[in-house]
């Protein structure tokens, strides 16, 4: 018997809920916020969640992860009155089990609840603890907890993988512990840069080669995919190879035969295929960059790395790790760490990821020199001028045209207020000048998009409302 967890603040859908999972044998629990939604979820064995969208304290798919991150880490089922593709696709990146709509037949809303209850019966028959190796993958934060679950599956399954996100996120770290968890372990990881590849002699370095097959090849060379035979190849920055390559390498894929340059005959091959890129590969399809049909070959499973200005939860442990290994590669003793180091380093936006930290915990270092502590003086300079200028604009009163502070009456607004008609009226503006395109207002703005959704649901607004005059 399994145990579902109802978070929705409608009595009579929650009745009508229960109803239904007392039909099927299991017990039902509700809660009207997520916040009791939350302590129940701690406090209780859960084993499925239907979580409504709209709820009195907060927006029901931002909440996905954190139920997942509860003790029994349940299954997540979101539940609204009104479907939204959008809303469904994030639901789903979050890590939700499914997202269904409230409907007024039980038989409806019944089916996608049985599958979900069998589905978390026989993982729970199936799970066993296993010791994965991480090599140097940092983070206890929800976002990375989900890219580590992720890991897992594709390191016991042989399936595609593709990895995404912002250049500095730490993709190539998490291709090699996918080999380095996987039954090729102990073959070749083989690691092709696709931004490097020489466009004339792409095909025989990913290929090879046989001795006269062109001129300067005096002897036969294996190229780098028959160098991953029985192990992992991995392709980074796969949206960068050329439309001809990609083409033959599509054909590798579907046969797993291959053929050198100058050769005769085919060769078998079987390898672990890994790729990684900081680009839309999608936008790329639309502009006839990049093939439709390898691109679906590619991301049997997706691992979406997040930027490390959404995981700042992550910067303290990140940086005594890579301060550590610095401290041992410099054979010097360990740092401690001033508290306003860290606030230094949770203010700043961290454009290149984890690449940056580390280099500007390396420079910090440098500086410090025999300093048994680190502060805020010791970072880089083009770091501490932005937290200088961002605590500057955040602490003065605006200058009039004549470069003198105005003085304050009691006209002058609040801030709060202030900020949150700026907001509505920015997000009311977005909405018109991206003609109400999701994707075109994500990108301009640099929202996520729950957190877009989860703006319009505060300020009662929608991509269908009318345009501002």
């Amino acid at each position: 018997m399994s145990t579902v967890l109802i978070i929705d603040d409608d009595e009579m859908m929650c009745e009508r809920f229960s109803i239904l999972i007392d039909s099927l044998g299991h017990t039902a629990i509700c809660a009207h916020t997520l916040e009791q939604g939350l302590e129940k979820a701690v406090a209780e064995d859960i084993d499925i969640v239907l979580l409504d969208v709209y709820l009195p304290d907060g927006y029901g798919i931002d909440a996905v992860a954190k139920v997942r991150e509860t003790p029994s880490k349940p299954e997540v089922v979101i539940v609204t009155a009104h479907g939204d593709p959008d809303a469904a696709e994030i639901a789903i990146k979050s890590g939700a089990w499914d997202y269904i709509e409230k409907s007024p037949t039980e038989k409806d809303m019944l089916l996608p609840i049985k599958r979900a209850l069998a589905y978390r019966e026989e993982k729970c028959c199936k799970a066993q603890p296993v010791a994965l190796k991480y090599d140097g993958i940092v983070g206890k934060s929800p976002a990375m907890k989900e890219c580590l679950n992720l890991l897992a599956q594709a390191a016991f399954s042989d399936a595609n993988v593709l990895v995404t996100g912002e250049t500095g996120t730490g993709k190539e770290l998490i291709a090699r512990a996918i080999h380095h968890n996987s039954r090729r372990a102990d073959k070749n990881f083989v690691i092709v840069d696709c931004t490097v590849l020489p466009e004339t002699l792409i095909e025989s370095v990913l290929f090879g080669h046989e001795k006269g097959a062109f001129t300067g090849a005096d002897k036969a060379q294996a190229g780098l995919i028959e160098q991953a035979d029985g192990g992992t190849l991995f392709l980074d920055e796969i949206g960068e190879l050329p439309l001809a390559t990609q083409k033959v390498f599509l054909r590798i894929l579907q046969e797993r035969r291959f053929r050198r340059i100058g050769a005769r005959e085919e060769k078998k091959i079987n390898f672990r295929l890994v790729t990684a890129t900081n680009r839309n590969l999608e936008d790329l399809v639309e502009k006839g960059l990049f093939r439709k049909d390898l691109l679906y070959r590619l991301r049997s499973l997706t691992i979406e790395l997040p930027p490390l200005r959404e995981r700042f939860e992550d910067i303290k442990e990140l940086t005594r790790f890579h301060m550590a290994q610095l401290c041992d590669r410099y054979g010097l003793d360990t740092k401690g760490f001033a508290p306003e180091f860290f606030v230094a380093l949770e203010a700043y936006r961290w454009p290149g990821n984890v690449r940056e930290l580390v280099n500007a915990l390396d420079s910090a270092l440098a500086v410090a020199g025999q300093d048994p502590k680190l502060y805020p003086t010791h970072l880089p300079t083009n770091i501490r001028v932005h937290l200088a200028r961002n605590s500057v604009c955040k602490d003065t009163v605006p200058e009039d045209d004549r470069g003198e502070c105005t003085p304050l009456n009691g006209t002058f607004p609040n801030l709060k207020e202030f900020r949150q008609s700026l907001e509505k009226k920015y997000l009311e503006d977005l909405i018109a000048r991206s003609r109400s395109d999701v994707k075109k207002a994500c990108q301009a703005s640099g929202i996520s998009r729950s957190r877009l959704y989860e703006l319009l649901t505060k300020y009662e607004l929608s991509f269908s409302s009318p345009t501002p005059h």
